[in-house]
């Protein structure tokens, strides 16, 4: 019960006041110098995770740096901490250990520090994998979705035994990579049996997109009903490359934002990066980002020292949240785009070529497997203005639905900006697709034909990997006939997949079947 308290008081803190985040652990680390002792041999330089079990001192002295100069919440030194970072210095083994024991490091100085008025905050840092399953090269993304659920999940575990308050998914450069580490985080809450907050920040290039070409609509499309609590960006540049994304992260997104950039764009000095922005101007230009954009956690990257972290501070004075009015817009999301599902001029318009049960040309293009011609139709369906892809690969010719469903959407999502409609009967095959499609897809479909069994199944996949629904006005007695059978069909529905589910109204589309 003690943890979930603490949680509970980090959600009340930052319902009232802006939180302060600390500033770069990895650079005030570097400034130290140490030797190969600290590390714990010559095979470990670099490794700054180890320093927890090797050097705890050294992590000490930068959490204490940041918490002496009022910051709210410190980040645990664990930002590569996950197995498959680790097992470049063959740590692989050591997950749990380093993560629990950076967290109870952490734990127990943000404890010191605290007081009745200004309690202090442990958050899990959990960065990228390295590895990039979006992308179809298999030498860039030779893992499944549910091995690096499993990767984060074992991070997670630690993370929370060692005792901190939010679990923070940071500098992520691969919008998949993200949705596996949130469902590998929930499964760890399941373990545990606690709920802590769950913060996500992407990092964005100086084009505004994330590494794989994600913007900052999709990101937002994707990730806000996902079961995360905050929002934000981190790492990658300074502030002033980030204030357009973050501008439209305060207008548009429903949940708190985080905003912890660097301290300026690296300039590589002699062979070392050197981070230009001073203490003056971050502090000048984090307090803008609060005042326009109602920023609610901002804090420091990348060569923010504890001078950076101070004016801060100083500058925003306990500052309480802004109030936003957030304009809500139901969408789905391709990797690289979001696509609003109401359309003006109305109707959306789903491209039905990519569909084997409705296409001869698609499936013989899929028995041959010949996907150039595959991505031909593709690009001829968003010539002819489709706003989405259905997309079915259902074959009585082959057994293979779920591989064929992955090889397409490994295929096509790299080179289309549309979002998919994944268009199956078969569970299996659906599960497959939510969890290769990068972006926020539409479901197509489900009904109550045959009870409510599988409903409930559909409404469950969608809900955990935030997909919208197309629902038909079917239930066990058929296709409803008149429009007020319709109709009761249609609230049945809505009760079992908002009240029942959780899904968000506007992530129903009623098709009344009325031709």
């Amino acid at each position: 019960m003690k943890r979930v308290r603490t949680q509970n008081k980090f959600l009340d803190a930052l319902a009232k006041r802006v939180l302060v985040y600390d500033g770069a652990m990895g650079t005030n680390l570097q400034a130290m110098n140490l030797d190969a002792a600290a590390f714990g041999g010559e095979h470990l330089v670099g490794c700054n995770d180890h320093l927890v079990i090797s050097h705890p001192s050294a992590v000490e002295a930068v959490h204490r740096s940041f918490l002496k100069v009022g910051v709210d919440v410190i980040e645990t030194c664990t930002f590569r901490a996950n197995r498959i970072t680790l097992a470049e210095y063959g740590l692989q083994t050591q997950v749990h250990t380093i993560n629990r024991a950076a967290a109870a490091l952490a734990r127990r100085l943000a404890d010191e520090y605290s007081q009745p008025d200004k309690p202090r905050f442990v958050a899990g840092s959990m960065g990228p994998s390295g590895k990039l399953p979006s992308m179809s090269d298999p030498d860039l993304s030779n893992i499944t979705f549910d091995q690096l659920a499993e990767v984060f999940e074992e991070q997670a575990l630690g993370l929370i035994d060692g005792g901190v308050d939010v679990l923070l998914i940071e500098t992520a450069q691969d919008i998949l990579e993200v949705k596996a580490a949130i469902v590998g985080i929930q499964r760890a809450f399941e373990t545990r049996a606690i709920r802590l907050p769950i913060q996500c920040q992407v990092t964005l290039d100086t084009t505004g997109r994330m590494l794989l070409g994600t913007d900052i609509n999709a990101v937002l499309a994707i990730l806000e009903n996902s079961g995360i609590d905050i929002i934000g960006l981190n790492c990658s540049t300074g502030p002033e490359h980030m204030r357009e994304p973050i501008q439209i992260l305060g207008e548009s997104s429903r949940l708190p934002v985080s905003c912890i950039p660097n301290a300026g764009l690296p300039i590589n000095v002699d062979g070392q990066a050197i981070y230009p922005l001073e203490p003056e101007s971050f502090a000048a230009e984090m307090l803008e980002f609060v005042e326009r954009y109602k920023v609610n956690l901002v804090g420091g990257c990348c060569g923010t020292t504890p001078e950076h972290l101070k004016l801060l501070v100083d500058r925003l004075q306990e500052r309480l949240q802004s109030q936003r009015k957030p304009v809500v817009i139901p969408r789905l999301a391709s990797a690289i785009q979001a696509m609003p599902m109401q359309q003006q001029p109305p109707p959306f318009l789903i491209g039905e070529r990519l569909n084997t049960q409705g296409s001869q040309k698609f499936k013989q293009l899929i028995l041959a497997e010949d996907f150039d011609g595959i991505l031909s139709i593709v690009r001829q369906q968003m010539q002819s203005g489709a706003h989405a892809l259905d997309l079915c690969v259902a074959l009585t010719e082959r057994g293979d639905e779920v591989e064929l469903m992955q090889r397409v959407i490994k295929t096509i999502t790299p080179v289309t900006p549309l979002p998919l409609v994944i268009d199956t009967t078969e569970l299996p095959v659906l599960e497959a697709a939510l969890k290769t499609a990068p972006g926020r897809c539409l479901i197509n479909s489900t009904h109550l034909e045959g009870g409510r069994s599988k409903m409930d199944a559909v409404l469950a996949l969608a809900r955990r990997h935030n997909a919208a629904v197309i629902a038909l006005t079917i239930d066990e007695n058929g296709m409803a006939k008149t429009a007020q059978r319709k109709l009761e069909i249609a609230r049945r529905i809505y009760e079992i997949a908002v009240n029942e589910h959780r899904l968000e109204p506007h992530d129903l589309v009623f098709d009344a079947l009325t031709f």
